[in-house]
């Protein structure tokens, strides 16, 4: 069962309002796993307690868009006839937060890893490439952000989602990204709001 909530007009103002200003940290306890949530076998949630939901929409953007909301950790598609698919999302942790326009350069099913040298250089212990699989970091799907080395991803660490814990990319679960990846075109505007 679908549950719809309003995202008015306000609400996106405080968004925006928000993208130019400091936001106070959001308390993350929330995002926790309730005692007795499924787990995988290495311990970790099968899904993301952040449930997707069909929201209202009254917002500036058109159809096909994707609205990142860095501070609240969820991600917006637009829908026709003012709504939009609110997904929970992890983001970038304090010093790789960042905001700007962009758009889906390409899209991946199952992709391959190869770290940046700027990772590789904090992480010296990271493998320097990942065949695309369940166990590789970007999950099911990718979908690669122009002129950055960000993407939209899976991710095999479920219990990240709704938290600030990436260098920069916007993390999934696998379920939601195959969602949003099978929604979201190429060439689709990407906002990232701090």
């Amino acid at each position: 069962m679908r549950r719809i909530v309003q995202i008015g007009v306000g609400i996106l103002a405080g968004v925006l309002a928000a993208s130019t200003g400091a936001l106070a940290s959001p308390d993350t306890s929330i995002f926790s796993v309730p005692p007795g949530a499924p787990i995988t076998s290495e311990g970790r949630p099968l899904a993301s307690t952040i449930p997707r939901e069909t929201v209202n929409y009254s917002g500036p953007y058109s159809p096909g868009s994707i609205l990142i909301n860095s501070g609240e950790r969820r991600l917006y598609f637009v829908l026709p006839g003012h709504q939009a698919i609110k997904y929970g999302v992890g983001v970038g942790r304090p010093g790789f937060e960042w905001a700007g326009v962009k758009h889906i350069a390409n899209k991946r099913e199952w992709p391959d890893w190869t770290p940046p040298p700027q990772m590789l250089k904090r992480r010296p212990d990271l493998p320097r490439h990942m065949e695309g699989g369940i166990d590789n970091p970007l999950g099911a799907r990718a979908m690669y952000l122009s002129g950055t080395l960000y993407r939209i991803h899976g991710s095999n660490e479920p219990d990240t989602i709704g938290q600030a814990v990436s260098s920069g990319c916007i993390r999934m679960t696998n379920e939601d990204v195959i969602d949003l990846y099978e929604r979201a075109k190429v060439g689709a505007n990407v906002v990232v709001l701090r």
